[in-house]
């Protein structure tokens, strides 16, 4: 539990945001205990997500919580303890625990403000070919491949949704490009990337060596999570009616 000292304190509102992501964390790490969660593997990979997102910032929370209280016992012995070798030695160590005090606070504050985007777990990464004719559809097919490889080295899943190649097939481009992409941080990696990307440069469809600019369309969307709902028939109401007049259809 994080004290109370006011040197280095973060201020009480963000404490109390860390206390209930600390009680979260926990709360989160029992159910993946829980044998009928386990039995569950998609709720299992979405407590997963979670936690892996939570544990940064808790990690860097309770490290500030145990400096806290390491400065209050070290500053307890230079105030009230009778032997002068000792009081030497609390006031070296002083210096460097609160500066290592100070960097856990401002580890934490930056991670809680990342913490939703590290959360999201797999994302919807479309391509579209955009002003270049040919060339735009390979410029395209090369930021797929940029992507792809990336996904790779970072261990990500990949899933093929939905293409439209260029009029000479995939070896040219694509004219559109759907992926879906699943893996630790996706969004915070690649939430950015949406917009418009544009190359120059002498593409291979042209045979008098000059150079072209040709451009092509990013859009990064989190993928939405599938929500269960229970609707009671008897709050369904249907209504009927009728257009009135002349020509009126049903």
């Amino acid at each position: 539990m994080v004290s109370n000292n006011n040197n280095n304190k973060a201020p009480d509102n963000l404490l109390g945001k860390l206390r209930e992501l600390d009680t979260q964390y926990a709360e989160i790490s029992n159910q993946l205990l829980d044998p009928e969660v386990l039995a569950d593997h998609r709720r299992v990979r979405e407590l997963a997500k979670k936690r892996a997102a939570l544990e940064p910032i808790i990690n860097d929370y309770r490290a500030y919580g145990a400096a806290l209280e390491q400065l209050k016992e070290l500053r307890a012995i230079v105030d009230h303890d009778a032997d002068p070798q000792l009081v030497e030695l609390a006031r070296e160590e002083l210096p460097a625990l609160e500066a290592r005090a100070g960097e856990l606070l401002d580890a934490v504050q930056k991670r809680l403000i990342t913490a939703d985007d590290q959360a999201v777990g797999s994302i919807i990464l479309e391509m579209r070919a955009g002003v270049g004719g040919d060339e735009a559809a390979i410029w395209a097919g090369d930021l797929l491949n940029m992507y792809r490889r990336f996904a790779a080295e970072k261990g990500w899943q990949v899933e093929d949704i939905q293409f439209s190649t260029g009029p000479a097939g995939p070896e040219c481009g694509y004219k559109l490009a759907i992926l879906r992409i699943s893996g630790d941080a996706v969004w915070s990696q690649l939430g950015y990337e949406g917009g418009t990307h544009q190359v120059k440069r002498v593409p291979v469809t042209e045979a008098q060596g000059r150079v072209h600019t040709s451009t092509a369309t990013v859009a990064v969307l989190p993928e939405p999570q599938d929500v269960e709902i229970n609707l009671d028939p008897k709050d369904v109401k249907e209504m009927i009616t009728t257009a009135q007049g002349p020509g009126g259809q049903n």
